[in-house]
C-alpha cells in the first residue's frame, strides 16, 4: 500500500453500515485511527452498528472508537470532533457520509421531510466540518470529503429535499477549498452510487455491480496526503470514476455600452447555450475577470 494514513485521525460519519463502514475499514487498514460515528438505535439490543465496526477494526489490529452523537445539531457535530481530539489528539480527515432519505414529490413534501433531510446532509456538513476545520487550520493540514449525489447534481424525481441538500454541500466544498488552501486543507466532493441499506431494492440489475468498496477507493484517495486536488467533484459508481464540473460557455457579449433587450437575448439564446470553448471556473472571480476583459478594463502594468 503506497497510500498510508499512519498517525492520522479520521472521522467518518454514518459509518455503522454501507459506504461509511467501508470507508472506515479501509482507512483503518491503511493505518488511520478512526472515529466511527453513527446513531445508536435504542430499539435494538447489543452493540450498536458503530460499536460493531469499531470492534471489527480493533480485531483486525487497528485503532477505532465508536461515537453516537447526532450530526444534525451544532452540539452533536462539536462533540464528534471533540471525541476525536480527546481520544487521539488531532483530526486530519473528515468524511461527511451520514445521510437519510424522505422521498416524495415536491408538492407533497411536508416540513419535517424537508428539514430533517437538510439537517442530516447540509446542516451536518457545517456542524461537523466547522470545528474540525478550525482544528485543521491550527495544525496546518486537513482533508475534507463531502458526499453529494447525482440527484443533487443532475436531479431526480421525488427527491427535491435530498437533491437540494446534496447540491448545497458542493457550494460549501468550493468555499472551503479556497479558504483552506493556505493551510494545506483540501476539500472535495464525491458523488457515489452503491448498494446500501438506504437504497436496497432500488438498483435493479445494477445491484450486484455497485459494491461500496468500489466507491471507497476514490474516497480514500481524495482524503490522502497524496491528493493535492481541491474543490473538485468526482463520480464513483460500479468501478467507473469520472470528474463532474460546472462549466461556463463563451456565451454572447452584447458589446460595451449595449443595453440588450429580452428579445435580443431570445435571438442569441443558441449562442449563449453553445458549449464549445467552455471554461471551468475555479472561483467566482474567474467569471468576473472574463467580463473585465470583454469591457476592455484589464489592468496594465
Amino acid at each position: 500500500m503506497s497510500i498510508g494514513f499512519g498517525d492520522q485521525v479520521a472521522i467518518v460519519t454514518g459509518a455503522g453500515t454501507g459506504l461509511g463502514r467501508s470507508h472506515a475499514l479501509e482507512l483503518a487498514s491503511r493505518g488511520a485511527m478512526v472515529v466511527v460515528n453513527d446513531l445508536h438505535d435504542e430499539r435494538t439490543d447489543g452493540p450498536s452498528a458503530a460499536e460493531q465496526v469499531a470492534a471489527e477494526i480493533v480485531e483486525l489490529g487497528g485503532l477505532a472508537v465508536a461515537n453516537h452523537n447526532s450530526v444534525a445539531t451544532p452540539e452533536g457535530g462539536a462533540a464528534i470532533v471533540a471525541a476525536a481530539i480527546e481520544e487521539y489528539g488531532r483530526v486530519d480527515i473528515v468524511i461527511n457520509n451520514a445521510g437519510i432519505v424522505r422521498d416524495g414529490s415536491f408538492a407533497k413534501l411536508g416540513v419535517d421531510a424537508i428539514t430533517s433531510v437538510l439537517d442530516v446532509h447540509l446542516g451536518a456538513a457545517f456542524y461537523v466540518t466547522q470545528p474540525a476545520f478550525i482544528h485543521m487550520k491550527e495544525q496546518g493540514y486537513g482533508r475534507i470529503l463531502f458526499t453529494s449525489s447525482g440527484a443533487g447534481l443532475f436531479g431526480n424525481f421525488g427527491q427535491a429535499n435530498y437533491a437540494a441538500a446534496k447540491a448545497g454541500v458542493v457550494g460549501l466544498a468550493n468555499v472551503l477549498a479556497i479558504e483552506g488552501a493556505r493551510y494545506n486543507i483540501g476539500a472535495n466532493v464525491i458523488a457515489p452510487a452503491a448498494r446500501t441499506q438506504m437504497n436496497e431494492g432500488l438498483l435493479g440489475d445494477l445491484n450486484d455491480a455497485l459494491d461500496p468498496e468500489l466507491v471507497t477507493s476514490m474516497a480514500v484517495f481524495l482524503v490522502s496526503s497524496e491528493c493535492t486536488l481541491t474543490g473538485e467533484i468526482y463520480s464513483a459508481l460500479g468501478g467507473r470514476y469520472a470528474r463532474i464540473f460546472t462549466g461556463l460557455t463563451p456565451g454572447w457579449f452584447a458589446g460595451v455600452g449595449a443595453r440588450p433587450t429580452a428579445d435580443d437575448v431570445a435571438d442569441q439564446i443558441e449562442s449563449i447555450r453553445a458549449e464549445p470553448g467552455y471554461r471551468v471556473p475555479t472561483d467566482v472571480t474567474t467569471e468576473v475577470a472574463e467580463l473585465t476583459r470583454l469591457h476592455g478594463l484589464e489592468q496594465t502594468e
